[in-house]
């Protein structure tokens, strides 16, 4: 193979993967300095000229003379007058001889060993720059066509061909892929496994549910509304802080659009992912009634020191509070960054009401602690519930369950 053909097939190659002109040429002087420091042990007196383009190549080596008897005869950029001349026979000792060494002269072998080093090379350079692009793109949203749907990841293919994957942890529960589905999420890690780079993305992810408010609340997009806070249970219920600059925008309608017109198409992504977008304000306790939408705060406690806060609320405001499967009081409490435990309010018919704590030697603790996880915390907020009710709603087993009430309506009696 000559050194035309050598240059020309590696150029195609490299044009094939949008490798840039300066890089290729890099990439084939480092080739041909190895293939030299290999035959003459250094590159240090010898020049590499490349035309990629023609698929030139000369490589010249370059020794001052010495006498055949210097010492100086056994180094690298020397060479005795007596073999310069076989080059050149007017050559005098001092003068500089440049000698053109051939592709041929490295051998065969030496030359396949390049053209594979040179693709290796340029795939190498390849898995760099998918590396360095998708690492760039972190927290962006990007699309893909799903190929692949396998039980732990679904692997989709970027409008460039390359694989990324989506785990089965960042999918949204209710996400079910077909192949040739266009999918969005966002790009949430790259990593680099047995020197390949793996594009993992994310639908769970709150940065995606920011990034698609960005995309389709214009506002949000151009500054004039900031997300402070983005929490959420995916595909289940979502809470969203938002703040304007701008005194005559109100954030939250914006956000939602007229009719719920602009927040629809997010939803309807996350798949009716349940979204409160609330107005976020420096005021905690307004911040925290606002985080408990749609339950009516009747006043709360904070305890800063603790990361705690009470909250007291009419009976019919506890399962508001607390939402389904306790998802509202578990995002509220992760938006307002304090922990909120709930606590009824007793009104004046409800003064014969006794505490749970009250029945600590009949009930074990364990038990009531569950029961006041779910904002249970008297005897008669538990009987105003039927045992299906609480065997939903606690990790309670049903035998459990009608002791306790068992025990609680032989107070009443």
């Amino acid at each position: 193979m000559d050194a035309s053909v050598l240059i020309e097939s590696f150029a195609d190659f490299a044009r094939q993967k949008n490798i840039d002109r300066p890089t290729m040429i890099r990439i084939l002087e480092d080739v041909f300095k190895t293939m030299i420091r290999k035959k003459f042990e250094t590159d240090e007196n010898f020049d590499v000229i490349i035309n990629a383009d023609k698929g030139d190549l000369e490589i010249w080596r370059f020794r001052e003379i010495v006498d055949d008897n210097s010492e100086d005869i056994w180094d690298h950029d020397k060479i005795s007058l007596t073999e310069a001349r076989k080059i050149e026979p007017d050559f005098e000792i001092g003068e500089e001889v440049a000698e053109e060494i051939t592709l041929e002269d490295f051998g065969r072998r030496a030359v396949m060993t390049a053209r594979q080093t040179l693709i290796q090379k340029v795939k190498d350079l390849e898995k760099d720059i998918l590396f360095q692009k998708y690492k760039d793109l972190v927290g962006e949203i990007i699309s893909g066509e799903v190929y692949q749907i396998l039980s732990r990841e679904v692997l989709l293919i970027d409008a460039e061909g390359n694989e990324i994957s989506i785990p089965k942890n960042e999918q949204i529960g209710k996400d079910r892929f077909r192949k040739g589905d266009q999918v969005r999420a966002i790009v949430d890690r790259v990593e680099m496994v047995n020197g390949n780079p793996k594009i993992i993305l994310s639908r769970t992810s709150p940065v995606f549910l920011e990034r698609l408010f960005e995309s389709e609340v214009p506002e949000v997009y151009d500054g004039l509304i900031t997300i402070k806070k983005v929490v959420r249970e995916p595909g289940e219920r979502a809470k969203v802080a938002v703040e304007s600059y701008d005194d005559r925008i109100d954030p939250v309608g914006a956000c939602v659009g007229m009719k719920g017109s602009r927040i629809h198409s997010i939803v309807r992504e996350l798949q009716n992912e349940n979204i409160d977008v609330i107005n976020f304000t420096e005021n905690m306790d307004l911040y925290i009634s606002r985080a408990l939408s749609p339950a009516k705060i009747s006043s709360m406690k904070i305890n800063q020191d603790e990361g705690r806060v009470a909250v007291f609320l009419k009976p019919d405001q506890v399962s508001l509070a607390i939402g389904k499967g306790g998802q509202n009081i578990k995002l509220a409490s992760r938006l307002v960054g304090l922990e909120i435990d709930v606590f009824r309010e007793l009104d004046e018919l409800e003064e014969e009401d006794v505490d749970l704590d009250e029945f600590s030697d009949e009930i074990e603790d364990w038990v009531i602690d569950e029961l006041k996880r779910i904002g249970l915390d008297t005897a008669k907020s538990v009987l105003t519930l039927t045992k299906d009710e609480l065997e939903r709603r606690t990790d309670l087993e049903e035998e459990t369950i009608q002791n306790v009430l068992k025990i609680l309506r032989q107070e009443f009696e």
